[in-house]
């Protein structure tokens, strides 16, 4: 498909992934970002200024809508602006939900399901847990800092998939001559527990990685105490619960059919970012 890209959430995990992917394939596209409206090729974008809206969808063809950090449900917010785009000519849709959220579920499955019934072209990419929520996200710092990963998942199997390979499934639901009309779940080849991705960590690093139970209450305290949006705590805290039942232990071969190529391996994806967990802890002479 030909056209311009509206990339939402341009500079975050797949945004920003997604971007450098449509650079390199010589895609037109534009960032949507609040936070970096000076990076290259972005537009200012507000999703609660719906009267914003017009200037970031001037010829746009397609969009790749990622949900606002923001407190409350997002959903409603995301369809408004889906309608305007299609008021405004924009006939194809890539969303990124969750691989817990079909459609008509909570949050994203409500945009998931506004689209398969009103949207021309579309595609909802479901991904499990990120690989980078390590590297990235929640669980840095406290390796980093206290040698830990802190969950509520207890023994339960996550497909970690890497965001890199969620940006190649996004580019190829996007740019494809005719459009998917359908949601993948994407995941790594293998699921594991937390207390296997703690020792894989432990073992690249040099030193060991625990992996810290805690209760969903205390996790979402947890949460609360690092600044987190009430909202999402609870969220993030629950999801772990459903981790721990087995509801993310399955794998998918949705990357590979949608990028041509085997998922990364969550070996792989440690031994490339070992250097992200490294401190130097010796004494100063």
């Amino acid at each position: 498909m030909s056209g311009m890209v509206l990339v939402t959430g341009g500079t975050g995990k797949t945004g920003g992934r997604l971007v450098r992917e449509l650079r390199e394939s010589g895609v037109p596209h534009r960032v949507a970002s609040r936070r970096t409206v000076a990076a290259e090729g972005a537009s200012p974008f507000d999703w609660t200024r719906p009267e914003g809206w017009d200037r970031v969808l001037e010829d746009v063809s397609s969009v790749y809508l990622v949900a606002p950090a923001i407190a409350g449900d997002p959903a409603q917010m995301m369809i408004d602006f889906t309608k305007f785009a299609v008021g405004r000519g924009v006939s194809r849709f890539v969303l990124l939900s969750a691989s817990l959220l079909p459609a008509g579920g909570p949050a994203m499955g409500k945009v998931h399901a506004w689209l398969r019934e009103n949207a021309q072209e579309w595609t909802a990419l479901r991904p499990s847990w990120f690989m980078q929520n390590f590297s990235e996200g929640q669980h840095l710092l406290t390796i980093r800092n206290e040698d830990c990963i802190y969950s509520a998942a207890r023994d339960g199997r996550v497909p970690f998939v890497s965001a890199d390979d969620i940006a190649k499934a996004a580019l190829a639901a996007l740019t494809r001559e005719s459009a998917f009309n359908a949601d993948f779940v994407l995941t790594s080849s293998r699921a594991i527990t937390y207390d296997e991705a703690a020792a894989q960590i432990g073992k690249a690093v040099g030193r060991p990685i625990s992996h810290r139970r805690l209760g969903a209450d205390a996790l979402e305290a947890r949460y609360l105490s690092l600044g987190m949006a009430p909202l999402a705590a609870r969220t993030l805290a629950s999801m772990d619960l459903a981790i721990a039942a087995g509801a993310e232990d399955r794998v998918t071969d949705c990357v590979k059919f949608l990028t041509g190529r085997p998922p990364i391996a969550f070996e792989a994806f440690v031994e490339a970012n070992a250097a992200r967990w490294f401190v130097d802890r010796r004494a100063p002479p």
